[in-house]
């Protein structure tokens, strides 16, 4: 009853750096969306949030929440969102916010039972928590330090749907990088009143370095990309800027030279991925913010 109470409190209305939803926010095409009927409600309307990607065909749309700390019970926030493909068992992305409820960083890293199979995922598609095999880790989407507002909001990062099999290098001495810097961009109010955030790995037959083997008898696919697509409200603007980069062992630490090299335009990004980013947006302003990318806007 807690979701449905959610999705009853979802702003309908657009704020300064609010959501829009379209007239119906019960018309989901037919998209697949929990595995429990219950949940159909609050995913229906978790669906319309700016941060969230438009689903693609196999994709299981899954949404883990969070009680907000000194509120009444049913006073709930997103913690992150994804889209786990049915077929490859991996998800296609994750997508989440820092905003004013959750950029506080009050824990640390709450592993003590990390890496279990996604409770929210019917256990058909569970893949296991074992590791990804020598040399592979498996590499957070959504970031455990994104997640510090409180411990269950960081426990929730480390669900095997949020893993993705990144090699070792890539994941401890480069990707984090990038991960860093979006965490700063995040969690400083002064840059963004809301900063929308959507990760992940490509999937695409085309676009994969092969698969691993699970235990039991499952393959996931390793990425050959790895991509980030942001965007930023601050007093109604709002701004976009992509980064997309070939998942392999590099020589060079990420820092703001490297990341700045990996920079693209959010259409450019869905060109290459064939996801759409930020269409919950009005046309004229995903427009703009998806065309452009200013480097001196994002502190590079």
């Amino acid at each position: 009853m807690k979701k449905l109470l959610y999705f009853l409190m979802l702003p309908l209305v657009a704020t300064s750096c609010g959501d829009l939803f379209d007239d119906d926010p019960y018309d989901f095409g037919g998209i697949v969306l929990g595995k429990d009927s219950e949940k159909v409600s609050a995913s229906a309307a978790h669906l319309r949030l700016t941060e969230v990607p438009e689903l693609q065909d196999n994709d299981l749309f899954i949404a883990h929440n969070l009680i907000i700390e000194g509120a009444v019970e049913d006073d709930t926030i997103m913690n992150y969102c994804l889209a786990y493909d049915t077929v490859k068992f991996h998800s296609r992305w994750v997508a989440f916010r820092f905003d004013g409820s959750n950029r506080d960083k009050n824990t640390g890293r709450s592993d003590s039972d990390a890496f279990q199979d996604d409770p929210e995922l019917n256990a058909k598609y569970y893949i296991g928590y074992n590791g990804f095999g020598s040399g592979y880790d498996r590499g957070h989407l959504c970031a455990s330090n994104d997640r510090l507002v409180s411990e269950e909001a960081n426990r929730q990062t480390f669900y095997m749907t949020n893993m993705s099999p990144q090699l070792s290098q890539f994941n401890q001495d480069y990707w984090v990088g990038y991960e860093q810097h979006v965490q700063n961009l995040g969690r400083n109010a002064s840059f963004a009143d809301t900063l929308y955030v959507v990760k992940g790995g490509t999937i695409g037959d085309d676009q994969i370095q092969g698969y691993v083997s699970r235990n039991n008898g499952k393959r996931v696919p390793v990425p050959g990309y790895y991509y980030m697509a942001l965007l930023k409200c601050k007093n109604a603007t709002y701004e976009g800027i992509a980064f997309w980069m070939e998942h392999r062992v590099y020589s060079v630490e990420a820092d703001k030279t490297e990341i700045a090299a990996h920079a693209i335009s959010i259409d450019e990004l869905e060109a290459k991925t064939g996801i759409n980013f930020f269409h919950n947006l009005p046309d004229d302003i995903e427009n703009e913010a998806e065309s452009k990318v200013t480097l001196t806007s994002w502190n590079l």
